[in-house]
């Protein structure tokens, strides 16, 4: 009983967080806030979901299946998200109204003063 309870909660708790990642995906201003929503809540929605899967099938090949599912998200999201936003900010798209401060604009300036 315990166990399909605790079951029910991570894969609602999973498809809430998804959900709110979609959310957030349509409700955020720019493509830098946009980014976030689109990954960091996903990815703890995608463990729980995992870790709920983990506990429904024991066996060790579905465990096993799933710590490396998780450690391949955990590897690749941040470095596509870096990209993505690396070459947003190259091809200077535009930034939200209220930005406050753009560290890596103010890094290419000093760099552009350095050579000049």
């Amino acid at each position: 009983m315990i166990k399909e309870w605790t079951i029910i909660i991570l894969l609602g708790l999973g498809a809430l967080f998804i959900l709110l990642a979609s959310v957030g995906l349509l409700r955020l201003p720019d493509i830098y806030m946009r980014m976030h929503a689109t990954t960091k809540v996903p990815t703890l929605g995608i463990m729980l979901m995992l870790a709920s899967l983990c506990i429904y099938f024991t066996s060790a090949l579905t465990i096993l299946k799933s710590i490396l599912i998780i450690t391949f998200i955990f590897l690749t999201i941040p470095v596509a998200t870096h990209m993505i936003g690396r070459s947003a900010h190259l091809m200077n798209t535009k930034k939200w109204k209220n930005t406050g401060r753009d560290d890596l604009e103010k890094a290419q300036e000093k760099e552009k003063q350095k050579t000049s």
